[in-house]
C-alpha cells in the first residue's frame, strides 16, 4: 500500500436568511453560506483533500461553479461523487482530519451528527474522520461573521500497489 495525503481548503461568505449547512448537516443560525451549491464549506475542503492526495485536481475541476448542473447541489452528491473518482483510480480513504473555522454559532454538539452524515456517504468507519471547530477570536471576515472557512487533510492509500 502506498500512502498519498493531500489538503483541502474552502471559504464562502455569509448572509443574513440563507441556510448554514455545515458537514452535511443544517446547522441552525440567522446567517448561511452563499455558494453556487448548499456551500457546504466543510465538505468541499474534503473533497478538494481527496482529489489532491490522488493527484486528480480540485473540485472546480470535476463540479464547475459555471454550471447549471450543479447549481443548488446538495454537497454529499459532491462528495459521494468525489470518494468514487479516488476509488475509480484505486484508492481507499485512510483517515481524514478537518477544521472548521467561524465565529458563531458554536457547533461542537453538531460534530457527532457531521462525523455520522459524512462516514455514511463516504463508506468510511466514522473513526476515520475528525472534525474540529475554532474561531479566530473575532478578528478578520470570520470574527466579524462574514464568512465561514475549512480545512481539511485527507490520507489515502493505494491498493493497485
Amino acid at each position: 500500500m502506498i500512502p498519498r495525503i493531500g489538503f483541502g481548503f474552502d471559504t464562502h461568505r455569509l448572509e443574513e436568511w440563507t441556510e448554514l449547512w455545515l458537514g452535511g448537516v443544517l446547522v441552525p443560525h440567522t446567517k448561511g453560506a452563499v455558494g453556487h451549491s448548499d456551500a457546504d464549506v466543510l465538505i468541499h475542503a474534503i473533497c478538494d483533500a481527496l482529489l489532491g492526495a490522488a493527484a486528480l485536481g480540485d473540485i472546480g475541476t470535476h463540479f464547475p461553479d459555471t454550471s447549471d448542473e450543479f447549481k443548488g447541489i446538495d454537497s454529499k452528491i459532491l462528495l459521494k461523487n468525489t470518494c468514487h473518482l479516488i476509488r475509480e483510480q484505486g484508492y481507499s480513504i485512510g483517515n481524514i482530519d478537518s477544521t472548521l473555522v467561524l465565529q458563531t454559532p458554536k457547533i461542537s454538539k453538531y460534530i457527532p451528527e457531521m462525523v455520522r452524515v459524512l462516514s455514511d456517504v463516504m463508506g468510511t468507519s466514522p473513526g476515520c474522520l475528525s472534525i474540529k471547530a475554532k474561531t479566530s477570536e473575532t478578528l478578520g471576515f470570520i470574527g466579524r461573521e462574514e464568512g465561514v472557512s475549512a480545512y481539511a487533510v485527507a490520507l489515502i492509500v493505494s491498493l493497485r500497489d
